[in-house]
């Protein structure tokens, strides 16, 4: 069940097991979705849009996924700081990043009101600015992408407002409007 595919290329096991936290604690991670058929259906059409284009542009040995679908398990260790430095195991903001995907809360809201899903990935060889610049000149349909600098990899959702709106961030984490082509990415 785990090793399906979800879309062309990637496995359901490879979208919810990439992060270094599950890497770290995976005896203690579940990092499959509950509500799995919502779920699954969400990140197929992920992989639909955004995941298998850009895939197929720029070859499967050279595509890094590093965060895929966040579990509720993942989602309370990246919460938990290391007990060796002190710091956070990540960052998941569930209410709004789309790594849920379609996952229900104990009250059975979902943990993002907007639906879809989400994927951290990057190309190697290929500098982050202009992996951003060819998604949004292919007129892919996102709904929110994330640029965190041109060697780091970029956030992609697609869900059901296909907004396209696009996110740069500064040092200290502060979100600007990313600017398309040379001048801003």
């Amino acid at each position: 069940m785990h090793d399906r595919l979800i879309g062309q290329y990637l496995t359901l096991e490879e979208f919810c097991t990439c992060t270094q936290t599950y890497q770290k604690y995976a005896d203690q991670i579940d990092p499959y979705p509950k509500n799995w058929e919502e779920t699954i259906l969400a990140l197929g059409a992920l992989c639909e849009h955004i995941v298998d284009p850009v895939i197929d542009e720029f070859g499967q040995e050279r595509f890094q996924l590093t965060y895929g679908f966040c579990s509720a398990d993942l989602k309370r260790w990246l919460a938990k700081k290391d007990p060796v430095t002190g710091v956070k195991h990540g960052v998941a903001s569930p209410d709004r990043d789309q790594h849920m995907a379609h996952e229900v809360n104990r009250k059975g809201n979902y943990y993002c009101s907007r639906l879809g899903a989400a994927g951290d990935f990057r190309i190697v060889d290929l500098s982050s600015d202009e992996l951003v610049d060819w998604i949004v000149a292919r007129e892919l349909p996102f709904d929110s992408l994330y640029f965190y600098g041109a060697e780091r990899p970029i956030h992609v959702s697609y869900g059901p407002q296909q907004k396209r709106d696009l996110w740069a961030f500064t040092a200290r984490g502060t979100p600007t409007r990313y600017a398309i082509g040379p001048q801003g990415g």
